[in-house]
């Protein structure tokens, strides 16, 4: 794995974000193509016009574009033949997770598939002290993570 980690202060739950990030690592690596030599996980955090956003992408088999925007529901699985090591009978509920949370904080999730294989995905945060994060449920008790 390879990680390049700059500064994204988020204001949020603490817990709520740190399963975001898990369930995103977590998915990158279990659907890694490891039988490739070469394969690879790359997570990046920063900020992009004051906004933090955290990128992570993969070298797993090719997903076809029609199919990523369902990786995000509830329950959607690609199946256990593409998922490595443990949690071959995951429910699917892992992305559907990072996108209820980006949400619930006000931000937004897009992912892309790479022609070579793999996916990118890339979650993307309110700057810190705007209205959305007033307005997001972890609000209430904010901390800066």
């Amino acid at each position: 794995m390879d990680a390049e980690l700059n500064s994204a202060p988020v204001l949020g739950d603490p817990q709520l974000i740190e399963r975001l990030v898990v369930n995103l690592a977590d998915s990158a690596v279990r659907h890694n193509h490891r039988e490739r030599e070469g394969s690879w996980v790359s997570l990046w955090t920063g900020t992009d016009r004051g906004r933090p956003v955290l990128r992570i992408a993969n070298s797993g088999r090719v997903i076809p574009s029609d199919q990523v925007a369902g990786l995000f529901q509830p329950f959607r699985r690609l199946g256990a033949e593409r998922v490595r090591g443990r949690g071959r009978d995951g429910l699917g509920l892992g992305l559907s997770i990072v996108a209820a949370v980006a949400a619930a904080h006000g931000g937004s999730v897009a992912a892309r598939p790479r022609p070579e294989g793999g996916l990118s995905v890339t979650v993307t945060l309110p700057a810190t002290g705007t209205r959305a994060d007033r307005d997001a449920p972890a609000a209430r008790a904010p901390r800066t993570t």
